[in-house]
């Protein structure tokens, strides 16, 4: 397996969209049409969006310096794991085992269509083949914060859900994607599309009586127009404008399915999660955490995100890319070897050698990995 380095240098976080949120009729008889900004006074003037810990988790009550570290591998369980995903799982393992913290496994199953518990028990069998052990979750969901399955956890995110919508600042939203992206230009950078505010409420905060809701909707969380800061362990400092960047998102699909940013922050505040590490087509996603974290008032964890692996196109490696599958992976490689490169391709060695993920916990170093955009495989 032969590996170069694929460069590409990340845009910063663009300023604000002029406009943000106007238009010009209204959409649904559900919900009043916003035709102007709207102003950033709605939230005390005192909210800090360049995110300072809570001293104490206001569902905990545990202490931030005291916390015991904490981090996670949260796989979806829609197909065989793929080499970026495992380069993802060795980085967390060492990272939490350096800190001398517990490693979660935690099982991302929202997606009913897709997520099989065999997917599952066969990341299950792959992490144990490459020597990284967790101490709780997985299928079997042991631990003081079960489930670890999200498809199990609906009733938890139920109670954060209402806890958002009391403060005013949650609304439904009847567009479909079609009514999206008809209306939206794609964010020039990566091809999103940025949420226009079509459905918001005329005035917040508003709390719709239940009785006056009446069709099919998602639920969405209103963001100000602010900027989120925080310091990411390989990209540095960052300052995301939510509403531009972002946009009113989404916390309840009209499908009733849980959003992946509610799920994930819940989960992370309530499993005592300390350190996130994961690709870094999810950093901008921390900014809305971070945001969804402080509404809640809960602890934020340190963010770490990673270089994806690419494939010879450049594009990131996908469930779609079998030859870089699990199954192809243990055949033609040990895990010591197989360990051995991903740790090479991450900086933590000079070059290719086979070892186990334990030779590597003493020698592991944030300051190793290289802010890249790709690492082509």
């Amino acid at each position: 397996m032969e590996y170069t380095i694929y460069k590409k240098t990340i845009q910063s976080p663009p300023k604000a969209l002029s406009g943000y949120g106007s238009s010009s009729q209204s959409h649904s008889s559900l919900c009043s049409f916003n035709s102007e900004p709207y102003p950033s006074q709605i939230f005390r003037s005192d909210f800090n969006y360049c995110y300072e810990t809570p001293s104490k988790d206001s569902d905990t009550g545990i202490s931030a310096a005291t916390k015991t570290p904490a981090g996670r591998f949260a796989p979806s369980p829609t197909g065989r794991m793929h080499l970026g995903n495992v380069f993802t799982a060795l980085l967390s393992w060492l990272s939490v085992r350096k800190a001398g913290g517990r490693w979660i496994l935690r099982i991302e199953d929202l997606d009913p269509q897709r997520s099989r518990e065999e997917y599952a028990r066969q990341i299950e069998d792959d992490l144990l083949w490459l020597g990284l052990e967790w101490d709780e979750g997985g299928v079997a969901g042991r631990g003081d914060a079960a489930p670890y399955r999200q498809s199990l956890r609906g009733e938890i995110y139920e109670t954060y859900l209402r806890r958002l919508e009391s403060t005013g600042y949650t609304y439904p939203c009847v567009c479909t994607r079609a009514d999206i992206m008809a209306t939206q230009a794609p964010h020039q950078s990566d091809g999103r599309v940025i949420y226009g505010g079509r459905c918001r409420p005329a005035t917040l905060p508003c709390v719709l009586p239940a009785e006056n809701v009446t069709a099919r909707h998602a639920v969405r969380l209103y963001v100000p127009e602010d900027e989120i800061c925080f310091s990411d362990r390989v990209y540095g400092p960052q300052r995301v404008s939510l509403a531009a960047e972002c946009g009113d998102f989404v916390l309840r699909r009209a499908d009733g399915a849980w959003a992946y940013q509610l799920a994930v922050v819940v989960d992370d505040a309530l499993m005592g999660v300390t350190e996130v590490v994961r690709g870094n087509d999810l950093l901008l996603s921390a900014a809305q955490q971070i945001y969804l974290y402080r509404l809640l008032g809960l602890q934020s964890p340190s963010y770490a995100h990673l270089p994806l692996l690419c494939n010879q196109d450049g594009q990131r490696l996908s469930k779609r890319d079998s030859s870089l599958s699990m199954d192809r992976l243990r055949e033609a490689y040990s895990p010591e070897r197989l360990v051995g490169h991903l740790a090479w391709l991450a900086g933590l060695l000079p070059q290719p050698q086979a070892c186990r993920p334990d030779d590597l916990i003493e020698a592991f170093d944030w300051n190793c990995i290289k802010p890249l955009s790709g690492i082509t495989v």
